[in-house]
């Protein structure tokens, strides 16, 4: 790289600078007081971690998105998060082990190998919530919940959620006696609603016809609340499971409906993200005219197993960046600062200290720097009256 170009960043990685800077704090503070008044603990988990730890449960597609280096004490491989949920699901497992639910929230950079979400970015500011150690539709509800309120603290307006269940599908192909790579081959027709490449699929099986429609007739089960009702004509005959995972789908919609009653529902029990570690609900946040999700959870409850404890698990997570570019919010202008001469005197100096207990933004001259006061962002200056230091404002035209 030539000086010339020193300069640039990583496709996917981006400075903030003062203004935004200031804007994502903000908000951030107001998210994790957010998140207390809800009785959620905020965790900070370490940046880099041992490989097998990152990507428990994950799947094949968190493995992708994962720097990784060699560790030069330990010899072992290391990864650079992706991810904050398998850190979360670690803590809880590991290092708190109670026996009540655990409430968990974070906050933090993640990285990633490739460009992520509409925005292109590589280095998400992860936020989210985990609550560990309940298994009832009530626990997924509060993360719906949780998530809508974050959405609507940074100012996001018109969003809608999308529900499905792996439980359905998963249900389904065992019941189908479906082996993995089948599984995997219809699981791809199905994300992608290729219903003629879903029917020659199944024709090829050796399938009743009944399990045949079922499968088939998945991937058509979208819209509103009308979506549960056809699914349950559709999937009668079918496992305990199956009907079990519909049953649950349907207590955590009338929940929903009753706690978010400004949110419009859409079920899609063909939509499947996450399939590779997900065990229940699946749910996602979309505003109009994006095509890509905001905000997505959902029900985990293995991923802990490997640590030790598997408890019940549901969570969301979302990128803090891109809500700040999508919420409406009139961020107040920020506030002046108060030049301090570059000279020394003890009055001074104290006057600068209470100002700055105070809560002002105070800058203090540098003899012989370059620039002009308007450079500064001042908008008041300290000026010795002849008795005292006191605080003026700057004149716009001495701000040059």
């Amino acid at each position: 790289m030539t000086g010339k170009n020193r300069w640039l960043l990583p496709e996917g990685i981006e400075d903030l600078l003062p203004g935004p800077a200031a804007q994502l704090e903000q908000l951030r503070r107001e998210l994790l007081d957010l998140y207390r008044s809800w009785g959620y603990e905020l965790i900070l988990p370490p940046f880099i971690e041992y490989l097998d730890s990152l990507q428990t449960g994950s799947g094949h597609d968190l493995d992708l998105q994962t720097f990784k280096l060699i560790d030069q004490l330990s010899g072992r491989l290391l990864g650079l998060r992706a991810d904050m949920t398998p850190q979360a699901a670690r803590i809880d497992a590991h290092r708190m082990r109670r026996e009540a639910p655990t409430r968990l929230c974070y906050l933090g950079t993640v990285l990633r190998t490739r460009p992520d979400g509409f925005d292109g970015s590589r280095s998400p500011l992860q936020v989210g919530a985990e609550l560990f150690g309940h298994a009832g539709a009530e626990s997924d509800v509060e993360i719906l919940e949780l998530m809508v309120a974050t959405l609507a603290l940074t100012g996001i307006e018109d969003i809608y959620l999308d529900l499905g269940h792996v439980g359905i599908y998963r249900g389904l192909a065992r019941d189908a006696g479906l082996d993995e790579e089948q599984e995997a081959s219809l699981f791809d027709a199905m994300q992608r609603k290729a219903l003629p490449e879903i029917s020659a699929f199944l024709a090829g099986l050796d399938l009743s016809t009944a399990q045949r429609e079922r499968l088939a007739g998945l991937a058509t089960l979208n819209g509103g609340a009308e979506v549960l009702e056809k699914a349950q004509v559709l999937l009668q005959g079918s496992g305990k499971s199956v009907l079990s995972s519909l049953e649950n789908l349907t207590r955590i919609a009338r929940l929903a409906e009753r706690r978010l009653p400004a949110i419009s529902l859409h079920f899609d029990l063909a939509e499947l993200r996450g399939y590779q570690y997900q065990t229940g609900v699946v749910f996602a946040a979309f505003v109009a005219d994006r095509g890509q999700e905001i905000a997505r959870g959902g029900r985990y409850d293995e991923i802990g197993k490997v640590f030790g404890r598997a408890r019940p698990a549901t969570g969301f997570s979302t990128d803090l960046r891109i809500l700040m570019r999508l919420g409406n919010r009139d961020w107040p202008q920020p506030a002046g600062a108060i030049l301090a001469p570059a000279e020394e005197d003890t009055a001074l100096e104290d006057e600068v200290r209470i100002l700055r207990a105070q809560g002002e933004r105070v800058v203090q001259l540098l003899p012989g720097q370059a620039g002009s006061v308007a450079e500064t962002g001042c908008d008041r200056a300290l000026r010795w009256s002849g008795s005292e230091w006191v605080v003026e404002r700057i004149a716009p035209e001495s701000a040059d």
